[in-house]
């Protein structure tokens, strides 16, 4: 089915586009990978993720999310942050990039217990997203898809994350439809070939269900509405340049006291992302892909 956002392109030349953010995303996630370790500043890895986009001839979808321990999904650093990582920490690196619009998005777990202490919550998240990819192909029902999430998690003896989903990718859309939860659901959404989707396993030694943790750095416009205060507009002019995608508040050039964000999400003119903890205070384990469905299968773009 053809996005509205996509103009006059051919679906092929679409699907190549996804293909090539998502082989660029694949690079800067190993890359990613082998910096991250005891020691090293949080922001140092947000920042060479977002900057290695650009180098590579893509864009940041999304700011890079790095999210430790209990802390599931929506943390990333903020300005000036001297957060470093810690022995024993459990670190989810989910990023994204796009190449004019079209989005491939990934995600891994990085152990750093050194002594393979978060191994087996890890492997959970890994496994349940080997299961699920391969019963993708046209016509598969999300709720399979979802029931094979729940399976594989459960039984390693970790819970699934009731509230966090897989989800759809479009032009200029990270979390299209469908949702892809990590258990079954009773649902009417059908996967066809050419679809794009991330899907998305969480899994936790808590009690499976995560909460807003307070802390926003991560926002998105919502809905451009007039505003009176000059400061204000001057930023608005700044973040339209995201052309809807999620910004860092370090992203942004032009000053702005953090009233002025959280006056333009009281009016809904942007969406605030707060941090997402395991509401058990549980260990959390991410992985993810994008794929492009097939008519027999899918393609793996972000692998």
């Amino acid at each position: 089915m053809r996005d509205e956002n996509e103009g006059e392109e051919s679906r092929e030349e679409i699907l190549e586009k996804y293909r090539f953010a998502g082989r660029i995303l694949a690079e800067i996630r190993e890359e990613a990978i082998k910096r991250t370790d005891v020691g090293v500043p949080h922001i140092e890895i947000a920042e060479f993720v977002e900057r290695r986009a650009r180098d590579k001839g893509a864009a940041p979808a999304f700011p890079c999310n790095i999210s430790v321990n209990e802390e599931a999904s929506h943390a990333t650093p903020s300005a000036g942050d001297e957060t470093v990582f810690k022995e024993g920490d459990i670190v989810k690196l989910d990023m994204g990039v796009h190449i004019d619009g079209y989005i491939a998005d990934t995600a891994v777990t990085v152990d750093l217990s050194g002594d393979g202490k978060h191994e087996s919550l890890i492997n959970a998240a890994e496994v349940a997203l080997r299961d699920a990819i391969a019963v993708v192909r046209d016509g598969v029902r999300v709720e399979k898809i979802s029931e094979v999430i729940e399976h594989a998690i459960k039984n390693a003896g970790f819970k699934p994350i009731v509230n966090l989903t897989g989800h759809g990718l479009r032009r200029f859309n990270p979390h299209a439809p469908p949702s892809i939860p990590n258990i079954r659901h009773q649902g009417s959404a059908v996967l066809r070939e050419g679809d794009v989707v991330a899907i998305e396993p969480f899994a936790t030694d808590g009690i499976g269900r995560v909460s807003e943790g307070g802390k926003v750095e991560i926002y998105r416009l919502e809905n451009l509405k007039p505003v009176r205060l000059q400061s204000a507009r001057r930023l608005l002019t700044e973040i339209m340049e995201f052309q809807g995608l999620p910004f860092a508040k370090r992203w942004l050039k032009t000053p702005h006291p953090d009233g002025i964000l959280r006056m333009l999400v009281r009016d809904g003119i942007l969406h605030a992302y707060p941090v997402l903890r395991e509401e058990g205070r549980g260990r959390v384990s991410q992985a993810e892909h994008t794929i492009i469905v097939l008519d027999d299968g899918c393609e793996i773009i972000t692998e």
